[in-house]
Formats: structure tokens, sequence, C-alpha cells
């Protein structure tokens, strides 16, 4: 039952995220917001609502391994497992100066996130400070993005990722009422999260404890890939489609709306600490992976088929040494 609780919990997760981005979407057209803004909003951060519904129920029953294990293992699955994936299916040149400045932000908000895990813990002054370094981020994507027509910010990256992976999120003309059928949909779509959430990491616990293995480890693994699934779709659609930049942008501007988005909710809603195996290892340890994928970006290098498969290899090794402690 507990495998069965997983897969339903996950199922959940991603079909309620799914219906709540659309409903969000279409409501936001009705209204008149701005094709760009909803990109940069609802659809950027709408499609991280696995990763932080599980954050945030994590840390409301008290289990901070899988609360912040799901970060972390989320944005090292990110980079190690989606993007050498994408890699591996189509080489990923960095030429954007836009792209080279996010990554240099999102080198940022790791350093951040490290420096609480090791200092600090996810509390509400920490939960405020990345929400405003968030919100400032999305401002500048927004202006930069309206400046020009050429250099794309990973977030409008991200956005444009999803777009290509589901047709229906594309903007399109508002229909009449169709505001209250899209607001109907995304609260349904809310709920299934929500109970998504709860299901996956109460079966997540049971997991960890059935097979003596602490929830840490579980956060960081096998719920992260789970709740990253809709990410990892999306950048192997983007790479078949060889859009390579497409594809690496959607990877920054995940990693970004996990560490500060995720991370500042689930910090003024439930603050908990960050377990110390996390601080130790894991963050730095994505921190380290973070300054690699940077200086690919800074050197404008490609990353091919062959890092791609270092970084399959990698991340299948973590992935064993966590499963196996």
């Amino acid at each position: 039952m507990t495998v069965a609780g997983l897969l339903l919990g996950l199922a959940l997760l991603v079909g309620g995220a799914e219906l709540l981005v659309r409903g969000a979407v279409r409501a936001a057209e009705c209204f008149g917001v701005s094709p760009l803004l909803i990109g940069l909003t609802l659809v950027g951060f709408g499609t991280s609502t696995p990763e932080l519904v599980a954050s945030v129920q994590a840390a409301l029953i008290g289990s901070p391994g899988i609360a912040v294990g799901n970060i972390v293992g989320s944005n090292l699955a990110n980079m190690l497992l989606i993007l050498g994936a994408s890699a591996v299916i189509t080489p990923l040149a960095v030429p954007s100066r836009a792209l080279k400045r996010d990554g240099a932000f999102v080198l940022g908000a790791t350093l951040l996130f490290v420096g609480v895990g090791l200092f600090g813990k996810l509390d509400r002054p920490v939960g405020v400070l990345f929400a405003v370094a968030l919100v400032g981020y999305l401002i500048y994507a927004y202006r930069q993005e309206r400046r020009s027509a050429e250099e794309h910010t990973a977030a409008f990256g991200r956005a444009e990722a999803i777009r290509h992976t589901h047709p229906a999120l594309r903007p399109r003309p508002p229909r009449r009422l169709g505001w209250l059928v899209a607001l109907v949909v995304a609260a349904a779509g809310l709920g299934l999260v929500i109970v998504g959430g709860r299901v996956l990491v109460e079966s997540a616990v049971v997991l960890a404890r059935h097979l003596g293995m602490s929830e840490a480890a579980i956060g960081l693994t096998i719920v992260a890939v789970g709740t990253s699934t809709p990410e990892l779709v999306t950048a192997l659609v983007a790479a078949f489609r060889k859009q390579a930049d497409v594809a690496l942008g959607n990877v920054l501007g995940s990693n970004i709306y996990n560490l500060l988005g995720i991370g500042a909710v689930t910090a003024l809603i439930a603050p908990t600490p960050v377990p110390p195996a996390i601080a130790r290892v894991d963050a730095p340890l994505m921190l380290g992976v973070t300054v690699l994928l940077v200086l690919f970006a800074w050197t404008s290098m490609r990353v091919g088929r062959r890092e791609g498969a270092v970084l399959l290899a990698l991340y299948a090794g973590y992935t064993g040494y966590q499963l196996a402690a």
C-alpha cells in the first residue's frame, strides 16, 4: 500500500497541478493579464506546485527531511538527471548572455540557501528574504523580456518550454463567461494537489520507516524525482525538438523557483529546520553542481553528450548512495 500511496499521491499532484495551471492561466487571460506576466508567474511557478505542496505538507507534519530534501533533491535532479538526459538527446549550447546572468542568479540563490542550512533554519524572516529575492528576480525578468526580444531570461525559457509541452497553455483569446469555468478548474486542481501532497508525504514517511531509511534520503530521491516529473517531461520534449536554449532555461528557472519560491512558502507557512546531513553534504553538493553549470554558461561551452552522460552517471551514483545509506 505504501508504494501504491506514493504513486497515487504523485498522480494527484501532477494531474492537479495541470488543472490548476490551466485554470489559472485561462482566468488571467480573461481578466486581461499580459501573456508575458502570465508566463513568468502562473506558468513558471504554477508548474512547481507538486514540489511546493510536498514540501509544505512535509513541514506541517514535522518531517523536515522530506520538506528540505525535496527542494535540494529536485534541484539536483534538475541539473544532473534532467539536464544530463537532455544533453544526451541534443547537445546544449549556452550562447545567451541573459542565461549567463540567470546562471549567476541561480548561484547566488544557491549560496543563500546553503548559508541558511549551515547557520540557521527555514523560519519566517528567511521566508520573507527568499520571497523578496524571488519578486526582485521576476521584476528583472519582466523588464528584460520587454526590453529585448533576443536575450531571454531563464524564467521566460521555462515558461516557453512548458507551453511547448502543453499546447493548451498557449495564449488564446478569452471566451465569454470563460473566467468562471477557469476558476472552477483551478479550484479543483488545487484540491487535488493538496490531497495528493498529503498522500505522497505520508506514504513517503511510512516507506522510510519500513525500509529503515532516513526521511531525508526519501525526500532527496524518491519524492524529489517524483515531484520533478513535469520538469523532466518538459525538458525531454524541448530536447527532442532541439530547443537547447529552452531546455537549459527550464532547468535554471526551475531551480530559482524551487530555492526561493518553495523555500519562501515553506518557511512562511511551516518554519522548519534544515537537517544537519542535508546542510553538511547535500546542499553543498547542490552548490558544487550549480558552480559547474554556471561555468558552462560563462565560458560558452556546450553541454555535449559526453558531459550529459557524466551528469547522468553522477546522479545514478548519488541516488544509489542515498538509497543504500
